[in-house]
């Protein structure tokens, strides 16, 4: 997968306020897909297409205990989301304020 294909899927799974909220969950440690579950007002189908949106960002990992999936979070997509938000605001804040300037010098 190339880097913009993981960016990509690591914004459309934090686009989601359920998914967000299922990693900010793991964020306090591993759980059982049915306990991430718990806590919506839909179905455990409906949960699980998202879990799978988000593993396939590569934002979860899930292993296997007996018959029970237990899955945690794996931050390295979202550090590299960060940088790439950061690389922008680096971007934008050089190229407005270069803006600025030409329009103040074009001004006086």
């Amino acid at each position: 997968m190339t880097a913009i294909a993981a960016l990509n899927d690591t914004m459309l799974a934090l686009a989601d306020p359920t998914r967000r909220a299922i990693l900010s969950r793991l964020a306090a440690g591993e759980a059982r897909v049915t306990d991430l579950a718990a806590p919506f007002a839909i179905s455990l189908n409906a949960v699980s297409k998202h879990i799978r949106i988000l593993e396939r960002a590569a934002l979860v990992r899930r292993r296997r205990s007996g018959r029970e999936h237990v899955l945690s979070l794996n931050p390295a997509p979202l550090d590299q989301a960060a940088a790439w938000i950061e690389q922008q605001r680096t971007f934008w804040n050089a190229s407005l304020d270069a803006l600025e300037r030409a329009l103040a010098e074009h001004k006086d």
